[in-house]
């Protein structure tokens, strides 16, 4: 099994920046994917994010070029960085990692973008 627990969420004004952390702990090595996704009010929740074991990295077209996923390897952090942030990026974002065949996801962190 695996244990995933995000941070560093907030409120932040648009065009502002924020970095989100998902800590993996207990069979991390058999992680295939890290992903963000995120569910905003009313919405299904939606993919932002993956990076594979390998470091291969795919985007939702909605933050291609503002945001970033980011990890050294399966020992480390994923990490999520967030630029030129807009409202609509509002949402409760979560971690997720797949393997063969389980799915795990965090408790998710809250981003408000808003002035």
């Amino acid at each position: 099994q695996v244990q995933l627990v995000e941070s560093g969420g907030g409120l932040v004004q648009p065009g502002g920046s924020l970095r989100l952390t998902c800590v993996a702990s207990g069979s991390i090595f058999s992680i295939n994917v890290m992903g963000w996704y995120r569910q905003a009010p009313g919405k299904q929740r939606e993919l932002v994010a993956t990076i594979t074991s390998g470091g291969s990295a795919n985007y939702a077209d909605s933050v291609k070029g503002r945001f970033t996923i980011s990890r050294d390897n399966a020992k480390k952090p994923v990490y999520l960085q967030m630029n030129s942030l807009k409202p609509a990026d509002t949402a409760v974002y979560y971690c997720n990692a797949q393997m063969i065949v389980e799915s795990y996801w965090g408790k998710g962190t809250l981003v408000t973008v808003s002035s």
